[in-house]
């Protein structure tokens, strides 16, 4: 990855247990899934500073390289939960476009499951702190 974040970093990232969460740098627009109340979106840019520091980490953990998020059998299985959130990633970084998709299924992520999850925290983390954010209705209901 560039040193330097890229004149054209945006991404997008699809999250929770039908992924219908979205933070989209690319339209500049937040989704929330508020469950059995549908979803509500909002127009939301991030700051120039904010996409410094997220570039950063997706650096620390070098987002563009192939990760392995499926753990290694143990006596021939893969313990499994559900439901269980997903992670889609679209990034843009010089003109190419990265995809990074992970599924929460698995009891015992992988390392590179961990880092990706803790990303999308930390993103996600910066938009709940966005007074727009908290404008948003509650979440009703569960996914069961």
């Amino acid at each position: 990855m560039p040193t330097d974040m890229p004149s054209d970093f945006e991404f997008s990232i699809k999250f929770g247990v039908q992924k219908k969460n979205e933070i989209n740098t690319f339209e500049g627009k937040v989704t929330k899934d508020l469950i059995s109340d549908g979803t509500a979106t909002i127009k939301l840019t991030l700051t120039e500073e904010e996409m410094e520091d997220i570039y950063e980490k997706m650096k620390e953990i070098n987002i563009a390289e192939t990760k392995e998020f499926e753990p290694e059998p143990v006596n021939g299985t893969v313990c499994t939960k559900e439901p269980y959130e997903e992670d889609e990633w679209e990034i843009t970084l010089n003109g190419e476009m990265i995809t990074q998709s992970l599924s929460g299924k698995y009891c015992e992520p992988t390392k590179d499951a961990i880092q990706l999850i803790e990303l999308r925290n930390f993103v996600f983390n910066i938009i709940k702190s966005k007074d727009e954010y908290k404008a948003l209705p509650d979440s009703q209901g569960a996914y069961l």
